[in-house]
């Protein structure tokens, strides 16, 4: 019988089975609030899923507002908060803390004294976080209030649509600590932003209603310039100057700075050639009472000039395009989607004035429904760093790495250059890593796997592992990326258990087995079981001959589409077959008896011999010292006897997609230790790292990629080798823990965390290649790695494989979300939000009564 376990959690005090080691890093607790030092680099994310963002950061700076649909890292217009007290003596601060050594000297400009920080601070702030919200604690001798600001923007689980928009809140709130009443004034200030300089587009300012509407019109033949962005606030006193002072030099700022401090602010409706806007919100507080001042963003960039993976739009479908949606007079445009990205908002709101009264009228209500998630998510009683990682990450998801195109489907970048996406095509071997979207947003997800099998799939089975933008038929003229093409089935699988939909996994199984099917053709044509012909990977190279890491993604494709197969009625014993001879050739011929290995080989293949290619200057582009090293190593960029990080990353994937554990246990709890043992570094001083080193470097720590114990290394080896990535880091101590080995996967986890801990590196930005890089969602593993907490919605059974005894966790799915926890070996589920109909529980491999 259907039943429901949803029951009252009561929070345990969590008695960690690790050691009692401090998880402090330097003066800062894991998951605590950040100040000092641990401000410098701080940028927090605030906006949609694929809609763009500002940051907020730790100081109470708007920065690296990027909303063109792009990334437009340390854009860092004049936009500030201001609070004034009639009658006080340095009454008048910018509502920011002091500024960091990083805004002084080493931003764009900085050597002509260019920055917006030359104005009264706060001497003291402290940010803290409970993603999605952050909040900042303002303190001054001179001013007699308790100031606080909260930053969010909407993030709902389950809740695609909402969680998408282009929106932001910040809520300033003001308490008087003081004997007497207070008379003061809050404002917010910004230049037009909006406007693009060198061009002929009209640039305005103009007023809404509380608030003040920064644009830039579109040209003929541009409709990419078009571009609006709002700021409002709910409060009806609101004074609103739509014109600062027109004037040269520094007049408008001076003049502004004056109206601040001396109250003489007055409404103002003139908007010709203005520079800036105003908000005033003037208040009275008696003492011990409190005011909150919300104040609301929302953009609106309906069209980009964004093509990727696709050839370049001649001149002519560019001007047919344009004469089909757009009006020639203004040059504005309707839909420029066939040949541009168009983010999804533009589809779902007609323009600006549409999505700013959805989100006036929705506010109070989206605020709600996020700090559900925020109080279930935070209510888990894990280690503070395992908690701080998974949100950290969870800010890629806020950040322009990820785009929605305006259909609904997600599109993604692996990371953003400063001014760019970086690495396009929702990359497959990259996206591999991530597993925060599949179970917080699985409608996005399942649009991945769709582009990836009915898309970008050839009638062969070939799969190109970058997909063009706008999502449409690519070229196949490049490799498939094996680990990116064989994730892709384990992940397939994943998505159905994940959201119960039998129907969805049928229709696509015909092209998932094609995949596998070409797959098998490609590298495995002798039907050993094993990748053995050269294939493409995630460090950007070909591995020839057998290893663990991709024989390990095989293995895990083959007994997904078995599992698949079964559910179809399918013959799969093919499939058996090459699964059970790849199993025993990994296991014994791949592992020496510590770790896995690859087996470098590039004679007796079917791919032409790359020493004999060089040789005769066939596709090479080889230096004679280079062909001269292939002769005597064979191909470039093998690990061999290396101890890889990855060396068994098939496994951990299909373990989170919920295939189980394929490869012999010990051994690959060995393979871990092994990485663990020779890989983690608590000290990089004396590493030798020729390739980028500003992932982690000097007295940092991190785990390497691969490293040579035993010998054997290449002159060159694999390129990447030599790096620290969080992606790989989470992935192994994920993979760790889930073995029992919690120690060691804690300790890897607090390395990362100390090198993004704000003084260096921004806390909420782990980067690889390029900004908020995707395969850090890897962080969000950690969860089912500690608690072996998984839902299968096919069979309405939730898994718990507890490695840390009892425990409080977050728990989201297809229908709703909540908190799971273990009390005495008892396992309980409060949903706030949606259903979670669950018939069975396992816990431990025992099936546990189910609870009314």
């Amino acid at each position: 019988m259907k039943q429901k376990i949803i029951i009252v959690l009561v929070l345990l005090s969590f008695v960690s089975c690790t050691s009692k080691q401090s998880r402090k890093n330097a003066e800062r607790e894991f998951n605590s609030e950040y100040s000092g030092d641990n401000l410098n680099h701080l940028a927090f994310p605030i906006g949609g899923i694929g809609a763009g963002m500002v940051c907020l950061e730790g100081t109470g700076k708007i920065s690296h507002v990027s909303v063109r649909n792009q990334p437009n890292i340390f854009n860092n217009p004049f936009i500030m908060a201001a609070i004034a007290i009639k009658g006080l003596e340095n009454g008048a601060k910018v509502l920011e803390g002091p500024v960091t050594k990083s805004k002084i000297f080493g931003n764009r400009g900085s050597g002509n004294g260019w920055g917006h920080y030359g104005l009264p601070r706060f001497d003291n702030v402290t940010f803290a976080t409970r993603f999605p919200f952050a909040t900042i604690k303002f303190n001054d001798d001179d001013i007699p209030m308790d100031i606080s600001l909260r930053g969010w923007s909407p993030f709902i689980p389950i809740d695609e649509d909402n969680s998408s928009l282009p929106v932001g809140g910040l809520e300033y709130t003001f308490k008087n600590t003081g004997n007497k009443e207070i008379e003061a004034n809050f404002s917010f200030h910004s230049r037009n932003f909006m406007a693009i300089d060198g061009t002929n587009a009209k640039k305005t300012i103009s007023g809404i209603n509380n608030g003040f509407l920064l644009s830039q019109s579109c040209l003929p033949d541009q409709p990419a310039l078009k571009g609006d962005f709002a700021i409002f606030t709910d409060n009806n006193d609101a004074i609103v100057d739509l014109c600062w002072f027109r004037g040269g030099w520094f007049d408008s700022r001076t003049m502004l700075w004056d109206d601040i401090q001396s109250f003489t602010f007055k409404e103002d409706t003139t908007t010709v050639n203005s520079p800036g806007a105003s908000i005033y919100v003037p208040f009275k507080l008696k003492p011990g009472e409190k005011k909150t001042i919300k104040v609301m963003m929302a953009w609106y960039v309906p069209h980009s000039e964004i093509r990727e993976g696709l050839p370049a739009v001649d001149e002519k479908t560019v001007a047919n395009t344009i004469s089909q949606n757009c009006d020639p007079s203004t040059g504005c445009c309707t839909d420029m989607s066939e040949i541009y990205y168009e983010p999804w908002y533009a589809g779902r709101f007609k323009d600006i004035s549409g999505l700013t009264r959805y989100w006036k009228m929705n506010y109070d209500e989206l605020r709600y429904k996020s700090e559900l998630f925020t109080n279930s998510f935070y209510k888990s009683n894990l280690p503070p760093e395992v908690i701080e990682a998974i949100a950290a990450n969870l800010t890629i998801l806020k950040s322009p790495t990820v785009l929605r195109v305006k259909n609904g489907k997600l599109w993604a970048w692996e990371g953003c250059h400063d001014a760019a996406g970086c690495c396009y095509g929702s990359c497959t071997h990259v996206w591999n890593y991530a597993q925060a979207i599949p179970h917080l947003f699985p409608k996005l997800e399942r649009s991945l796997r769709e582009t990836e099998f009915e898309i970008a799939q050839d009638d062969k089975g070939h799969q190109v592992f970058r997909s063009p933008l706008p999502i449409e038929t690519p070229s196949h003229d490049f490799y498939a990326a094996a680990d990116g093409q064989l994730g892709g089935i384990m992940k397939a699988y994943r998505e159905w258990r994940i959201s119960g939909d039998t129907k969805w996994m049928k229709s696509l199984y015909p092209r998932i087995k094609q995949s596998l099917d070409y797959c098998i053709a490609t590298w495995d044509p002798k039907r050993k079981g094993l990748i053995e012909e050269p294939h493409h990977n995630t460090y950007d190279i070909e591995f020839w001959g057998p290893d663990g890491m991709c024989t390990s993604f095989y293995l895990g494709a083959l007994r997904a589409i078995i599992e698949m197969g079964n559910a179809v009625n399918e013959n799969i014993s093919e499939y058996e077959s090459l699964f059970n001879k790849g199993k025993e050739y990994l296991e014994a011929e791949l592992y020496d008896g510590e770790y896995f290995i690859q087996e470098i080989k590039w004679k007796e293949l079917e791919a032409k011999d790359p020493v004999m290619k060089a040789q005769i200057g066939i596709n090479m582009n080889y230096s004679s010292e280079a062909i001269e090293l292939l002769e005597k190593e064979g191909p470039k960029y093998q690990y061999g006897t290396g101890c890889l990080s990855d060396g068994i990353l098939g496994c951990w994937i299909g373990s989170v997609c919920g295939l189980g554990n394929f490869v012999d246990n010990e051994k690959v709890l060995s393979h871990l230790n092994a990485v663990y043992n020779y890989n983690f570094k608590t000290d990089l001083s004396d590493h030798v790292n020729p390739q980028r080193p500003g992932y982690a470097v000097g007295k940092e720590g991190g785990l390497l990629i691969c490293s040579w114990p035993k010998g054997g290394k290449l002159s060159l080896p694999f390129v990447y080798s030599s790096e620290v990535w969080t992606g790989i880091e989470y992935q192994v101590a994920s993979h760790l823990m889930m073995m029992g080995e919690v120690e060691k996967g804690l300790e890897i986890v607090q390395e990362v965390r100390k090198r993004y801990d704000g003084r260096t590196r921004n806390p909420f930005n782990e980067y690889e290649c390029g900004h908020w890089y995707a395969r850090a969602m890897a962080s969000y593993g950690l969860l089912q790695g500690l608690t072996g907490v998984r839902y299968d919605a096919v069979d309405r059974t939730l898994f718990i494989d507890s490695k840390i005894g009892d425990f409080v966790s977050f728990l989201s799915t297809e229908t709703g979300f909540g908190n799971v926890s273990l009390i005495n070996g008892e396992p309980e589920v409060d949903v706030v939000y949606g259903d979670i109909d669950i018939d069975k529980v396992i816990v431990s491999g025992v099936e546990k009564p189910v609870l009314d």
